[in-house]
């Protein structure tokens, strides 16, 4: 009896590695396959959302109907990470204006970053227990849940340059939880997303003025950010605590 339960246990453990080697590539398709088709094969295609000009002409086919289409292409950007989202925000000011804007854009981005975040826990996880162990992975668990993590997670949504919509993927391989992280991301992305949107606004209006003083101010906010880190990681800190209650 002990032999074969030692059998079965290894053959258990076979096809969980097979299964966990599966997701994992499937997840690799998604985050790197499907965007390097599209880079290589349909550049075009890719490279006609670079201009706000482009963009705007693309939703104002679409007419009233293309709120929704605008959400959904916000849902691709994301899970995708391949299409720049300034140009899509941008354009959104400028077709909607900015308090409609910033309520699509936000619901795209919290879509696109709850999709990308549970594809990633279904499809990688179970590989990453199965890699490092379970006694490891409860070490990790435990730090990647800390109050310091969600302040990382903060500023690299709100450092502008850096690739945001991987953190999402990298977040849902680990085990940070699901609901602080996507309140503070989404914290972390609407500084950056208002001023896109800010500036879309402005310019329908022709007030290039009003975008330059956007961008410079958005600059200086950012700067202020870093200088004041500190305090922000205590304010972080404090929020951080009343959300995981």
């Amino acid at each position: 009896m002990g032999v074969e339960n030692i059998k079965k246990a290894e053959k258990e453990n076979k096809r969980r590695v097979i299964l966990s080697v599966v997701k994992i590539s499937m997840l690799v398709l998604i985050v790197v396959g499907i965007p390097l088709y599209l880079w290589f094969f349909h550049g075009d295609w890719i490279k006609s959302f670079e201009n706000i000009d482009d963009v705007v002409a693309f939703l104002e086919k679409y007419e009233t109907q293309s709120i929704f289409v605008y959400i959904g292409l916000q849902i691709v950007q994301i899970v995708i990470s391949i299409i720049p989202g300034q140009v899509f925000q941008m354009a959104a000011g400028y077709i909607y204006g900015f308090w409609p804007a910033l309520l699509f854009a936000m619901t795209g981005a919290l879509l696109g970053t709850t999709l990308s975040f549970m594809l990633a826990k279904a499809l990688g996880r179970d590989f990453l227990h199965i890699f490092f162990g379970e006694e490891k992975m409860s070490y990790y668990i435990e730090r990647l849940n800390s109050k310091k993590m969600y302040a990382i997670v903060f500023f690299l949504y709100l450092i502008p340059g850096i690739p945001k919509d991987m953190v999402s993927y990298a977040a849902g391989v680990s085990e940070i939880k699901f609901k602080p992280f996507i309140i503070i991301s989404a914290l972390g992305r609407l500084p950056g997303m208002i001023g896109c949107l800010l500036m879309g606004d402005m310019m329908m209006e022709e007030n290039y003025t009003g975008a330059v003083i956007i961008g410079v101010f958005a600059v200086i906010a950012f700067a202020l950010c870093i200088i004041f880190r500190k305090k922000i990681h205590g304010l972080l800190d404090k929020f951080y605590e009343k959300i995981t209650k």
